[in-house]
Formats: structure tokens, sequence, C-alpha cells
């Protein structure tokens, strides 16, 4: 059963925490379904697939990160209208923000399967990966529609501060899709086709729990006199997720940059970059989940004027943050490649060169994980006050910084260049976020 909850009063870290919890444990169900994905991919069909998959990760992550912009983006008026107690206007706002979730997905569809091939192209992506590329993707983007309807469902949620019911969601896509991997893949031997379709059904079935929690919330159960499209608040919301969703959009072109780079370094720094991606997840795991706690806690708190628990809540959240970055750090440190080698098969040779690339990867990121963290707090909190231009500027400095290092500096230190972008990028968007942050409450304390 779903349960609406006030973040307005009581003690900041009790809530943040209690909200994050139940999130961090659904991430840890995704990265799980998502990790078996690639090791189902990596040990059964082998490097090649495994590299397909890498080389099409961030195409994939900026249709659906478009996606998730949208779906968040018109959260964030959702929890301010909680916040505010105007239950009207959240009614007026979920229906217009439901209606407009179908037209982007639509549109987002169409965009997905247009660009699909030019930029795979564009990408310069090996010949022998190329069409398996073409395979995965071809299925991921068919499933646009099913990921808009559980990303936006799921943000409703945790804009009203329920937080559980899409930890049960992921929950149950996660067990399913783990089992319709082996089944597809390894039984039916449909490929890495196979491990597309095991996640759209998971993606499925978790959209349709959080669609029945929603039945059951009086809150948002419009009444038919409601229930018509409000073109100005239309305009409004879509201002408000616009840039969210370019924010997402401008960050996935750095790291298709920083693809076709590696492209040319060959298959294995392809598999190698593509097992530490899988863990990247993991690494930002509490990160996310901090970041939409605070982004419905902001929300509340600014829309019931408590300006004095958004500062402390944001406070807490960082040290959370860096806390818990560091924790994650040193386990990647110390069981990392062992973790990374059980995405990777193949002669022996080439799994040895490509675990040290993977592991060598993922240790530079994992000492500088509280630079992520710090990025993804105080990204969240901005935009819980309703502000998502500068978030889109710190994506445009992301977008400069991955270019800029992975264009430049390999040329200055040899492929050690490489695994530097990540990191970098993370520094440039903290720099445009924190002074964001602080001029901006600034300005509110003043005008309260």
């Amino acid at each position: 059963m779903a349960s609406v909850k006030n973040m307005t009063s009581g003690s900041p870290l009790r809530i943040l925490f209690s909200f994050a919890l139940p999130l961090m444990i659904g991430n840890v169900f995704q990265q799980l379904y998502t990790m078996v994905d690639s090791m189902v991919v990596g040990k059964v069909l082998g490097l090649n697939a495994l590299a397909a998959i890498g080389n099409g990760e961030w195409l994939n992550w900026l249709v659906l990160s478009m996606v998730q912009g949208f779906a968040q983006g018109f959260s964030i008026r959702l929890a301010q209208n909680f916040g505010a107690g105007d239950e009207r206007s959240l009614r007026k706002t979920y229906v217009t923000s439901l209606k407009l979730s179908v037209i982007c997905a639509a549109v987002i569809l169409c965009f997905a399967f247009a660009a699909l091939r030019p930029v795979l192209r564009l990408l310069n992506t090996p010949s022998e990966i190329f069409p398996i590329t073409v395979t995965y993707l071809s299925v991921i983007f068919a499933g646009v529609p099913v990921v808009m309807a559980y990303n936006f469902l799921a943000s409703v949620l945790r804009s009203l501060g329920d937080s559980k019911t899409p930890l049960r969601a992921m929950i149950a896509a996660s067990i399913c899709n783990i089992a319709l991997d082996l089944l597809f893949v390894i039984v039916f031997h449909w490929g890495v086709a196979g491990a597309a379709f095991a996640t759209l059904i998971g993606q499925a079935i978790s959209a349709g729990i959080c669609y029945t929690a929603l039945r059951k919330i009086d809150v948002i159960r419009v009444p038919k006199s409601e229930r018509g499209f409000d073109r100005e608040l239309a305009g409004k919301l879509l201002k408000l997720a616009a840039p969210f969703a370019f924010q997402n959009l401008i960050i996935s072109v750095g790291g298709l940059v920083v693809q076709f780079v590696i492209n040319g370094y060959g298959v294995l720094y392809i598999a190698g970059f593509t097992a530490t991606n899988k863990l990247y997840g993991i690494l930002e795991i509490a990160a996310i989940s901090y970041g939409f706690a605070l982004t419905t806690y902001v929300g509340q708190n600014y829309g019931a004027g408590e300006i004095k628990r958004v500062s402390k809540g944001v406070h807490i959240g960082v040290l959370m943050g860096v806390v818990t970055a560091a924790v994650i750090g040193a386990a990647m440190l110390i069981f990392g490649k062992s973790i990374v080698g059980a995405f990777i098969s193949g002669k022996p040779e080439d799994a040895a060169a490509t675990i040290e690339i993977a592991y060598h990867y993922l240790c530079i990121m994992s000492v500088f994980l509280p630079v992520l963290y710090i990025l993804h707090i105080y990204r969240s909190s901005i935009q819980g006050l309703g502000d998502t231009i500068m978030p889109m500027a710190s994506g445009a400095a992301e977008l400069v910084m991955r270019i800029v290092t992975i264009v430049f500096l390999p040329g200055l230190i040899g492929t050690e260049g490489l695994f530097w972008a990540e990191v970098l990028a993370w520094a440039g968007a903290d720099a445009v976020l924190l002074v964001s942050y602080y001029i901006k409450m600034a300005g509110i304390k003043r005008n309260h």
C-alpha cells in the first residue's frame, strides 16, 4: 500500500535517510540485474557482445535519460504543490504531467530510432560489433513508452514521499529480469536481444506495480471535472522539465565523444570500459538515492516556506554523501578487480588485459567518488528549489570537461588520459553547482 509522507517537520537526518534507504535497496536490485545482464552476455556470448552493449551504452543513456529528465522535472512541481498543501493544484499538475509524458515518450521514441544507425556510424563503431549493437538498442528503444511509464509513476510517488513502492517495484523487476536473462540468453539462445527483452519486461512489471499503488492514493484521485489539459500549466511544466532533460542530453553528448575516442583503441578497451561502467551504478547507488530524497525534501520544504529546513537538510545530505562515497570507494578498491573479472571471458591474455584496463579505470573513479556524490546532492537540491537552468549549466560543464580531457589529455600523457575524463567532468559540474546553490539560497533568504 502506497503512503504519502510530508517532509516539512521532523529530523532532516532521519527523514532523508529513511526516504533514501528504500531507494538504495531498490537501486541495489536494479544494479544487480544490470550486472547479471552484462555477466551473462560477457561470459556466454563473449567479449564482442559485451563490447557491443558497451558501445551503445551512452546512446542508450542519452535516450533513457531524456525520459527520466522529463519525468523527474514534472515531479518537482508535484512536490512543491504537496508541501504547500494545495491539493487542487497537485491534481491539476498530475493530470497535465501525465498527458505530457505520453507526448514526450512518442517524440523520444521517434528520435531514438532515427538517430540509432547514424550515431553508431559517427561513433566509429567497429564493424564486428555494429550489428550486435543495433540489435540490442532496437529492442531497448522500442520499450521507451514502458520506461516513461515507470519513471513518471515512480517520480510521482517519490514527490509525495513514498519511496517504498518504487522499491517493491524494482525488486520485482530485478527478479523477473534475472530469471528471463538466463532463460532467453542461455536456454533460448536469443543473444543480446534476449537480454534486452528481459530488461523491458522487468520495466513493464515495475510500471504496473507503481500504477496500482497510485490508484490507491486519495490526494491524486482526480474527478472527471478536473481531467482537462491545462495548456498554461503545460507550458510551465515543460519550462521546468525541458532543461532537466536537456541537461541529461548534453551530458550524454560528452559521453558519446568519450565512446568515439575509446572505440579507436579497439575491442579490448571497449570491453574494459564497459565492465567498469556496469559498476558505475554501484558507485553512485547511494548518490542517486540521496539526490531523489533531497529533491523531494527541498521541494516540499521550499513549497511550505521552510527555508531554514532546506539549508539544514542539504548540509546533512552532503555529510551523508561524502561518508557513503568513502565507504563504497574503499570497497571497490579492495574487491573491484574480482568483480570486473566476472564480466570478462575470452583468450587468457585478452581477458587479463581487459581486466587491467577495467580495474585501473575503476580505481580512479573510486578514489574521487566523493566528488560525484557532492554533484548529485547539490544538483538535486537546486532542482528541488525549482531551478533547472543551473543544473543544465552544470551538465554543460560536464560536457566541456569530458571533451577537453578525452581529446587532449591522451596526447599529453598517453592512454592514462582516457581514464580521467569522468572524474574531471564531475569536478567541472561541482564548480558550477556549488556557486549556484549558495548564491540562490542567499537570494531566497533575503526575500524571506
